[in-house]
């Protein structure tokens, strides 16, 4: 049983000194440039940091349950509005049709050839290869069926309240580690956008959701879960007549799911380098096969643009094989993407990333160089929300507080 005693405390903030981004400076006429200088990399470390408090979080325990708490917590003392959870059950045998892309025999999960060397790939179910007796303790209670929450809050947009772009990430890992990569990395990436874009100062056109999926380990339930629930409910005033919309109309999603580790193609041997390449980039992938093909691609090259425009460090490259994370249930329906360091399918399913549900998935492997890769998708993706939902700040005498 994992004590939730002392964990909802929210985290204090880093001194200014720290929060300084280096790259390109603010532009005081550009309201996007001030609000992606408002991310730094000793926010988005020490977000990562909480997280890794609860172990690799894995769905159906005490740990994972703690960790959602904790996360609903840390968005409200953002000031993040209208904080909701989505309920769902889970049986690690319920099945699901699934509407996806067709793949050509020998593609790698849902897209593209392998190609150069390949490493070791698997999910370690050994608890005995974490070497640090007290985080094996903490990730010992298995996973029961049942019950299972996610929690998300929403920037109501001030014109168009009725539309909305869903920005998210999952919360659960596995492999006996503290999953501060997968998915640490994009669980905190996305609560310090909800952050940045909480403050009373910031307001949009349109509506923003930020989520922290549950269940994407054991097949993207939790992102699954949220189509079916509130897919019917979009774009409906309620009460009539309120200007109140429950689910705005979806016009776009972006998952980020694992940011920070792009050291290049394994070796001869399968290892992979232990310093991250000179040439590391920002991922930005859409489903070339999907019902939304031409969207998805028209969303991924906007983030592109706000990768040029924004990102202090790494540059950004687009990809046609999104695959297996939780954008996948969104892709038929409307223009999705996914966030990440490396293409998911033929570069993670080869074995460029030798952390992927291991013990070593914890906070220390990394490196500032793979925390600001992290950092730089953040800039990325705030650059690009801001851009599409029309963001703009409010001087401050005629900020509300």
């Amino acid at each position: 049983m994992l004590c939730a005693v002392g964990l909802l405390t929210p985290l204090a903030a880093p001194s200014l000194s720290a929060a300084e981004p280096t790259g390109a400076a603010v532009q005081a006429n550009d309201p996007v440039a001030t609000l992606v200088a408002r991310l730094n990399l000793a926010r988005y470390k020490a977000t990562i940091k909480g997280l890794t408090r609860f172990g690799d979080r894995r769905q159906g325990t005490d740990r994972n349950r703690a960790a959602v708490d904790w996360i609903e917590s840390q968005l409200r003392s953002y000031g993040c509005a209208d904080i909701e959870r989505l309920s769902y059950n889970y049986s690690p045998g319920e099945k699901r049709t699934r509407s996806g892309p067709r793949v050509a025999p020998g593609a790698a999960q849902g897209g593209g050839r392998f190609r150069g060397q390949r490493g070791p790939i698997g999910v370690n179910k050994d608890p005995e290869r974490q070497p640090d007796a007290k985080l094996r303790a903490l990730d010992s209670q298995p996973s029961t069926p049942g019950a299972r929450e996610e929690v998300y809050c929403t920037k109501v947009g001030s014109t168009h309240p009725d539309e909305m772009y869903i920005v998210g990430g999952h919360m659960d890992g596995i492999g006996w580690g503290e999953a501060a990569n997968d998915d640490g990395s994009g669980t905190a990436l996305v609560m310090e956008l909800a952050r940045v874009f909480s403050s009373p100062d910031v307001k949009t056109q349109r509506s923003i959701r930020f989520i922290l999926w549950n269940n994407e380990e054991t097949g993207l339930n939790g992102s699954y879960a949220y189509v079916e629930q509130r897919a019917r409910l979009q774009g409906i005033e309620s009460p009539p007549g309120s200007g109140h919309y429950p689910e705005p109309r979806w016009l776009g999603m972006v998952q980020h799911d694992m940011e920070m580790f792009d050291h290049g193609m394994p070796r001869a041997d399968g290892t992979v380098s232990p310093t991250q390449r000179p040439e590391a980039d920002v991922n930005i992938e859409f489903q070339s096969q999907s019902k939304q093909a031409e969207g998805a691609q028209k969303l991924a090259w906007a983030f592109y643009a706000a990768n040029e425009a924004y990102a202090t460090d790494y540059p950004a490259s687009v990809g046609p094989h999104m695959t297996n994370t939780d954008s996948t249930p969104f892709m038929n329906l409307i223009p999705a993407i996914s966030v990440r360091e490396n293409e998911r399918g033929t570069q993670i399913g080869a074995g460029w990333d030798p952390q992927w549900h291991q013990p070593t998935d914890v906070y220390e492997t990394y490196s500032d160089a793979d925390f600001r890769l992290g950092l730089n998708a953040a800039q990325t993706t705030l650059g690009a929300i801001a851009r599409l939902t029309g963001a703009s700040l409010t001087p401050p005498h005629r900020a509300s507080r």
